[in-house]
């Protein structure tokens, strides 16, 4: 009836919603009460609301043999009351009163068989007039088990002592050897990368290494691996740097570190007496591939910032021409 929204609804159409209306028994309701609330007479009542005299006359004749009929839909209620909830309610508001928060009573509750969750009773403390509990610190709070918090990365506080460590990473040693012949660290240091006294700049990139070496595919996976001794010990830590360190290294890094970075390296490595051939840049790029054959593996797509499938190639592209090489 108003399907029209740029023009304003008045009270006049809105009372032809009553004067007009659309169901049958809506219908029986306006006409039935025009002929004894109005006092119509019968014959326009029946023109009215569009029914024949006869017909209005045994509409008239059914209301008077049963005038308790309803017109209206009587709306379902839902129970009054809740037997799981006030089956516990004592049980709640005392423990509450034991500083314990919803969580804390969910789980006092489970633990004698009768399972509550934090939701209800929530509400059961709402019903009583309970305020939310303040923020408490840990110790204040029952004992339970918690997460282990990792120690924050210190180089200052590595401990050197002899020990027996347990790790995965344990093959990243076979790498320190190499480290030490090429003088990581004091490639590092020329190249002037940023750094802290808690993480110097060569533990920091130690620490990317490993990662990159272990075969992580990005730096925001360490969080499974934070509690590993080894790969701290790797970097020269006490811990492994967290992600959000790792992952935000890179962008303190002065674009002008860079070409001095790798300038270290290949001296680094001439010196090593490895061949020191002509430098390119390579990058990988992935093609998606949007095709039904099952044996296309997928691949991590920065630009969609998902993994799908397609085609993993790389560009190698000649540092000083900046022309693509090709290869046959």
């Amino acid at each position: 009836m108003f399907k029209d929204k740029g023009n304003k609804i008045t009270d006049a159409d809105l009372a032809r919603v009553f004067l007009e209306p659309a169901g049958p028994v809506h219908r029986q309701y306006e006409a039935l009460r025009a002929y004894f609330v109005e006092q119509v007479s019968s014959a326009e009542a029946a023109e009215r609301f569009g029914y024949t005299p006869g017909s209005f006359r045994v509409l008239v004749h059914k209301f008077r043999q049963d005038p308790a009929r309803a017109f209206f839909a009587v709306p379902a209620t839902g129970p009054q009351h809740a037997p799981k909830r006030d089956g516990v309610r004592e049980d709640v508001i005392a423990l509450r009163k034991q500083n314990l928060s919803i969580y804390d009573i969910s789980a006092a509750l489970a633990g004698e068989g009768r399972a509550l969750s934090p939701v209800a009773v929530s509400l059961i403390l709402t019903e009583e007039g309970f305020a939310r509990l303040p923020r408490r610190p840990d110790e204040e709070r029952p004992d339970a088990v918690r997460a282990t918090v990792a120690p924050v990365a210190d180089v200052r506080q590595i401990d050197l002592a002899p020990r027996t460590v347990h790790t995965q990473f344990g093959g990243l040693f076979l790498f320190a050897p190499y480290l030490a012949r090429l003088g990581f660290d004091a490639a590092i240091r020329r190249a002037t990368l940023p750094g802290s006294r808690m993480i110097p700049a060569a533990h920091a990139m130690r620490a990317l290494l490993g990662l990159k070496l272990w075969g992580q595919a990005r730096h925001s996976h360490v969080m499974s691996d934070v509690l590993d001794e080894g790969l701290a010990l790797f970097a020269g830590l006490n811990a492994i740097p967290k992600r959000s360190f790792l992952t935000e290294y890179s962008c303190r890094i002065a674009p002008a570190a860079y070409p001095k970075l790798m300038r270290a390296w290949f001296d680094a490595v001439s010196r090593a007496g490895l061949e020191h051939g002509q430098s390119f840049d390579l990058d990988f790029h992935t093609i998606p591939f949007h095709g039904e054959d099952a044996l296309v593996e997928k691949h991590y797509v920065s630009k969609r910032s998902r993994s799908q499938k397609g085609i993993l190639a790389f560009l190698a592209q000649d540092a000083e021409t900046r022309v693509f090489l090709l290869r046959e």
